[in-house]
């Protein structure tokens, strides 16, 4: 069995289009109940959609060109479109027809026929680089606009109903930054938070902590972006100068962020020449099992972090769930693994045959809770618990030096690509919605996780592998889980077309489902767009192709 996106989707849309775009627009066919009449609105997706230009192909499937893919809901009918993300990246690799910018797991090398000056210039512009914009990993709001998200300083702006591309953001611009996540978070007046990497500057690699304003303030020009207003909360110097921890997300609560500083690093010096050794950037990130996980607690208020330092055991994280404040302690639930295997096993020549066997990782996605105590007992002994809430069994235990050792509890093994009620982020919540995983990258169910209860449901269907789950909230709703769950499904049957799922929050039930006639990809990140947060006057109509 083969990986969806590399066995199928790729041959079969990139034919349906010209060689230099791509823009699928029709209505999906409904099948199995209703629609409820209340979800009007996008779904907006993203993730990599094309991993060969002319003769040559990316290694990684992380690497690949990025594909936005949507389904609208009106007046119970879908309507679905797909577009690729005309990226400078985009551009650039299909003028040449082969892959000339150098993508994370990817180098790009010039063709052998070049001179050599334009060698010579390709090998310098990669000892300091100028990364991608192929922003495949999420989807950011930021005041009324939209943007296509990865993991460097790029950004680009798109319009969420017709995918079109617009312009290119640069977020050193507005904050010193050479990476940031695409992961933000947003508080209820819809300011962004985010943090990023600044890599040796002014001697010092530190990782800052930025909020972007959901509108321009009061007095700014109206044609100002929100962007060029934004506000360094919080600046942490990295523990290694050239070696900076690789981090994809963070958590965040009414008064505090959380970041993990994991032994999973980037050598600056060995990407600096990783060109030249005719190496890829990501193999100078590197998992050092013998070093410790900080975690930094950082006080909105002040801008600082918690003098107190609170490590656990080496771990990878790319996903954070939720994190909320209780009685003096602040609790966070992440999915750790126990190595860096899982990026590894993305390698596309793992995908394309005998996946079962090629990405059998060695460390199993594990929902664990934290607790760190926000104000530390002077009088408490070394060795006891700081940690005195009935509602977890994590520990903090203290160390000399004003140390102490976090020891997490563990929820459940075996998920990733959590969501939530995001209207309990930062806040304390039951439920968790994700993608059922357990010894590969393959999801095979969608889950529902009962914090309190410890219990799960699911669904699954044979052949079919979910992507993240998402959850609305129904108007008005009350309970946490009263809402739907949305998942883009794809298939390993080529027998069987795609679908979008429909699923009732609370029972877990099947409402509804759209088939998609095309051999969709499996992506990554998005979210929902309802129609009310639209402006109306700029609602694209549904087009039947």
């Amino acid at each position: 069995m083969r990986w969806p996106s590399v066995r199928q989707g790729e041959r079969s849309q990139e034919e349906s289009s010209s060689a230099d775009t791509l823009i699928l627009d029709f209505p999906a066919s409904r099948a199995v109940s209703k629609i409820p009449a209340w979800l009007q609105g996008t779904l907006l997706r993203n993730g990599p959609g094309k991993h060969t230009v002319g003769e040559t192909r990316y290694n990684h499937w992380f690497d690949g060109l990025a594909l936005l893919h949507s389904f609208t809901i009106r007046n119970g009918e879908v309507h679905y479109r797909s577009r690729y993300l005309r990226s400078d990246t985009y551009n650039a690799n299909v003028k040449a027809n082969r892959i000339v910018v150098s993508e994370f797991g990817t180098m790009a090398y010039p063709d052998p026929s070049k001179n050599i000056f334009s060698r010579a210039f390709s090998y310098l512009s990669h000892t300091i680089p100028d990364f991608t914009d192929n922003c495949l990993i999420n989807i950011m709001r930021c005041g009324e606009d939209f943007y296509a998200t990865t993991e460097t300083n790029y950004i680009r702006k798109i319009n969420p109903q017709t995918l079109e591309t617009l312009e290119k953001v640069d977020y050193r611009k507005y904050v010193t930054v050479n990476l940031a996540t695409a992961h933000p978070h947003y508080d209820a007046a819809g300011n962004v938070f985010n943090i990023g990497t600044a890599i040796v500057d002014n001697g010092k690699t530190r990782y800052v902590v930025f909020k972007i304003p959901a509108a321009v303030p009061e007095g700014g020009m109206k044609k100002k972006s929100p962007l060029e207003h934004v506000e360094v909360l919080c600046s942490i110097a990295s523990r290694s100068l050239f070696s900076p921890s690789y981090y994809h997300s963070f958590g965040i609560t009414e008064n505090y962020i959380v970041f993990l500083e994991q032994p999973f690093k980037m050598d600056i010096l060995k990407m600096a020449t990783a060109y030249i050794r005719g190496v890829s950037w990501a193999s100078c990130l590197t998992f050092h099992k013998e070093d410790m996980t900080y975690i930094h607690i950082i006080d909105q208020r002040t801008g600082k972090p918690l003098p107190t330092k609170f490590y656990t055991d080496p771990m990878v994280v790319f996903h954070h769930v939720n994190a909320y404040e209780e009685d003096g302690c602040l609790l966070f639930d992440v999915i750790a693994y126990k190595d860096s295997s899982l990026y590894q096993n993305f390698n596309l020549a793992n995908l394309n045959q005998d996946l079962e066997e090629n990405c059998k990782v060695t460390s199993i996605p594990t929902l664990k809770r934290f607790a760190v105590p926000l104000c530390m007992d002077k009088n408490a002994e070394v060795g006891s618990n700081l940690i005195k809430l009935a509602s977890t069994t994590a520990r903090a235990l203290k160390e000399k030096d004003d140390q102490v050792y976090c020891q997490p509890e563990l929820l459940y093994e075996g998920l990733e690509l959590p969501g939530i009620n995001y209207a309990h982020n930062g806040k304390q919540y039951r439920y968790i919605y994700a993608a059922q995983v357990q010894w590969s990258p393959i999801p095979t169910k969608v889950l529902k996780y009962d914090i309190v209860t410890k219990s799960s449901l699911t669904w699954s269907e044979e052949h079919c592998w979910p992507a993240e789950p998402l959850f609305v909230p129904t108007p008005g709703a009350k309970d946490e889980d009263d809402g739907l769950i949305l998942s883009a499904i794809v298939t390993s049957d080529p027998q069987k077309l795609p679908f979008l799922l429909i699923l009732d929050a609370k029972s877990f039930t099947e409402l509804a489902r759209a088939y998609v006639d095309i051999e969709m990809h499996l992506d990554l990140h998005g979210l929902f767009i309802p129609d009310a947060d639209l402006d109306s006057r700029k609602q694209v109509p549904s087009q039947e192709v």
